[in-house]
């Protein structure tokens, strides 16, 4: 790939971008319809065992083919060339059935579906892993106390299990959206050069190959690129999923935050110039990806206005597009589940970022509860005067508003108020209802 293919990308998935995988999908496609085509007596028997015999890549001269790419426009050309002289000379007559009826575009699109069949395999075995890291922290950490923080600024009390159950939503929501949209993405493309299918092309064979390939037979969608988008974007939010869960984690390594760091390894996150740092290079990877592929679902989605029953340009501007959107994709995916099932959580530094702002983070509290008592505006006023002096006192809020309302205070029960504990709300069953939603307990 290039000088950053183990940075930015899974090793696992490789071979299946690689040329020669692809090329392999796209003879496994004409091996398919040679043998479905032998199966509805369209072409003779012998026929297909010879094209199907021929269709292995180590008959294929790969480098050959990408440079004849340019010639006819896509891959399909080439290799059907190759295929058609290999067979040849095996057999005259069988070479005349080679890709008999098909157009390049349905080896390619059919090929790219089995791709992201493979892909989608892989992806769930992932997202699975990724949730149950997820679940781990998420029931260790459930009543961890924390700040919650709104526009950069410290809110009020959370637990560290709820911001991590939140990430585990969102992760289980891309889990449902991948299988609920594999029916629509992953359907054959083989009807012809206009769609309408022929002699060659009947209903009988687009079936048989469906199912010899395991994937659905559909409508012809060559220029409808519905379900393409549908998949670009799915990966699309899980990037950006991925990337909310290492910005909230790459802030919390701040060094006046320090509440978590990423797992420690040797080499990793070091400076080339000051030894004393320890860097969030793993977030840092992972929201490098997540910058990068909404452009490429954005490309996807601009190619939807295709022309007619074949486009000039914007169904070959998705080749490469859709390849790197999922090779990303599956390098963030691969590098949060390292990072989450290493992560060192800092719970003394989550206590004493707590009492940073010297009890303003009770406030609200407060507020709400001297509202039952003296009416909402009149709480909201009397605390935020007393927050104003705090700070311009740097005093703890809890002493200046016993000085400036002590009798008011009497009413409330101010030690119970000031406790992060109290305050924290009812996370710890909103996360029970998370991890119960998905089967965890």
């Amino acid at each position: 790939m290039s000088l950053y293919h183990k940075t930015f990308y899974t090793e696992e998935l490789t071979t299946l971008f690689s040329d020669s995988q692809y090329v392999t999908y796209m003879l496994l496609v004409e091996k398919v319809l040679a043998e479905a085509q032998a199966k509805c007596k369209i072409i003779p028997d012998e026929a297909a065992i010879i094209i199907a015999h021929c269709c292995q890549i180590q008959f294929i001269d790969l480098d050959k083919l990408i440079n004849d790419i340019h010639l006819g426009g896509n891959a399909a050309i080439p290799l059907v060339q190759q295929l058609t002289r290999g067979v040849k000379n095996q057999h005259f007559e069988a070479s005349k059935y080679v890709h008999l009826g098909a157009t390049s575009q349905d080896i390619i699109d059919t090929a790219t579906v089995l791709m992201i069949k493979d892909y989608i395999q892989w992806l769930q075995g992932e997202l699975k892993d990724l949730l149950d890291v997820l679940v781990r922290v998420t029931k260790k950490h459930r009543d961890t106390l924390m700040i919650g923080r709104t526009l950069l600024q410290h809110a009020r009390p959370i637990t560290f299990g709820l911001k991590t159950a939140g990430w585990l939503s969102s992760i289980a929501h891309t889990q449902a959206r991948v299988l609920q949209c594999s029916p629509r993405v992953l359907k054959i493309q083989m009807f012809g050069a206009v769609g309408g299918g022929h002699r060659y092309l009947t209903n009988a064979v687009v079936e048989e190959m469906a199912t010899a390939l395991g994937i659905n037979p559909d409508a012809p969608w060559q220029t409808n690129r519905d379900s393409i988008a549908e998949w670009a974007s799915v990966l699309g939010i899980l990037s950006g999923t991925l990337g909310k869960i290492t910005k909230d984690i790459s802030m919390m390594m701040q060094t006046e935050v320090g509440e978590v760091q990423e797992g420690a390894k040797e080499g990793k996150g070091i400076s080339s110039t000051m030894p004393h740092k320890r860097n969030p290079v793993s977030c840092a990877l992972i929201l490098a990806n997540s910058n990068r592929t909404p452009h490429l679902v954005a490309s996807i989605l601009s190619s939807m206005t295709q022309e007619h029953e074949r486009s000039a340009g914007l169904w070959h501007a998705e080749w490469e597009v859709l390849a790197q959107l999922m090779a990303l994709t599956a390098g963030s995916v691969s590098a949060t589940i390292e990072l989450i099932d290493h992560l060192e959580v800092n719970t003394d530094r989550m206590k004493t970022n707590l009492e940073l702002t010297k009890g303003l983070i009770y406030a609200e509290e407060i507020a709400l509860a001297l509202a039952n008592n003296i009416g909402r505006m009149q709480a909201h006023d009397i605390v935020h005067k007393a927050c104003m002096l705090a700070i311009k006192q740097d005093k703890h809020l809890k002493d200046v508003l016993l000085a400036t309302h002590g009798d008011l205070m009497n009413t409330i029960p101010l030690d119970k108020l000031f406790n992060p504990a109290y305050s924290k709300g009812y996370g710890g069953e909103i996360i029970d209802a998370i991890l119960k939603k998905q089967n965890y307990k």
